[in-house]
């Protein structure tokens, strides 16, 4: 998609040439009373006169080859930029982006080719730079327009992250209930009634007690997996570092869920709108949620501070990752809990979040502080588990009580 670029017009070289050798030949001519000098800055006075009549200044537009290019931490990506004036000029490109990124470019015939790879995961654009001469050369314009975005998406462990242990949905899954239904694990036998298959009669057994019977078996069921990431402004110091691992502990749960044939869906609950892709499976959608987690592309939005019931679907498991320093975002996770989800929040900030040095009566002070609220939001259903740097998601998670049943509204 090509995108025009607002030039900036002022004198060029020549221009600024021409204009110094006739200012010094008038002084001259003017000090020392030659004015035989004048016919020499005459042809001069006469080009920078030109400048009304010439024509037109041009337009530029920059093309690229994929205005949204997407990859992971590390993996190097190209995208090709050209530019194009609309009277033909000879148009000069250059690239660049933001810090935290490094950028390779290299001229593929009247294309740019950039290659970006980042270290962390973000939004990185790349702005186009050009440079065009106008008006016979007199004028000299300079741009620039973010040609293309480039989505780094984080990489997630590969510890697969268990769902918490409730009650699941009754639809086929690949997680082990205690339910009897249709699967492989053996549970019980019992006499045969009528209405039982008879691929489940257990012939051995009918035969040692001369009547048939059945056996029964644990069935698999799936769940909805809803992430729930917290997108607040968080104070500066510890709470600000510790957002690096919202994102990773999302994709992180996503990716499990996806993995095990679970629908995953993403809400980001912040400050301005609340962002939300609903449950899906497939490895489209493990993608999607990457897009939308990073604001790459449009996604459904709302106002509020509260999850939407579109973006939750009944008897889901919703995983939030948050520092817990904002209210609206603790009462977000009570009134999901008040809807009868099941509701598991990850804890991300590790220590105080206040930064510099303290006294460590302040530290202590803190973490009985977090422990009462650990105590009050379990007392009210919310499960909340600390998720320390030196512990993998998949074991913090494990700390997380078994939840049987919903609550009324």
């Amino acid at each position: 998609m090509s995108q025009p670029v607002e030039l900036h017009w002022r004198a060029s070289p020549l221009t600024r040439s021409l204009a110094t050798c006739a200012a010094v030949t008038l002084a001259i001519a003017l000090f020392t009373r030659r004015w035989e000098l004048v016919a020499f800055v005459a042809p001069l006075l006469g080009v920078l006169c030109s400048i009304g009549w010439q024509p037109r200044p041009p337009g530029i537009r920059v093309d690229s080859s994929s205005p949204l290019q997407r990859c992971f931490e590390t993996e190097p990506t190209t995208v090709h930029l050209w530019a194009v004036a609309d009277d033909g000029s000879d148009v000069t490109l250059t690239a660049s982006t933001v810090d935290g990124a490094a950028l390779d470019t290299a001229a593929d015939g009247a294309r740019l080719a950039v290659t970006l790879t980042a270290a962390r995961w973000g939004r990185y654009p790349i702005r186009a730079q050009v440079r065009v001469t106008g008006r016979g050369g007199l004028l000299e314009g300079s741009g620039s327009v973010d040609a293309a975005h480039v989505c780094v998406f984080p990489l997630a462990p590969p510890q697969s992250v268990t769902v918490p242990r409730t009650d699941l949905l009754d639809r086929l899954g690949t997680h082990l209930t205690r339910h009897l239904g249709p699967g492989v694990e053996y549970a019980d036998i019992r006499g045969y009634v009528p209405g039982d298959q008879l691929r489940t009669v257990n012939w051995p057994v009918s035969a040692r007690r001369r009547s048939l019977h059945v056996t029964q078996r644990l069935t698999d069921r799936s769940a909805d997996v809803v992430v729930l990431a917290d997108t607040y402004a968080q104070p500066p110091g510890p709470a600000t570092a510790a957002t690096e691992r919202i994102a990773r502990g999302a994709v992180q749960v996503v990716q499990s869920a996806l993995r095990y044939g679970d629908r995953a869906g993403l809400v980001t609950l912040g400050s301005r709108r609340t962002r939300w892709l609903a449950a899906d499976i497939g490895q489209r959608q493990f993608y999607r949620i990457l897009d939308v987690l990073l604001a790459a592309v449009e996604s459904d939005s709302s106002t509020g501070t509260l999850a939407p019931y579109a973006a939750v679907p009944p008897g889901a498991i919703v995983v939030a990752f948050s520092t817990l320093l904002e209210t609206e975002f603790a009462l977000s996770l009570i009134d999901l809990r008040k809807r009868g989800h099941t509701v598991i929040a990850v804890d991300v900030l590790e220590g105080s979040p206040l930064a510099g040095e303290r006294d460590p009566l302040v530290d202590r002070m803190w973490a009985l502080q977090r422990s009462f609220m650990y105590r009050d939001m379990g007392t009210i259903g919310v499960d909340v588990v600390s998720w320390p740097s030196d512990v993998t998601l998949d074991q913090a998670m494990a700390l997380a009580p078994a939840r049987r049943g919903g609550v009324r509204r």
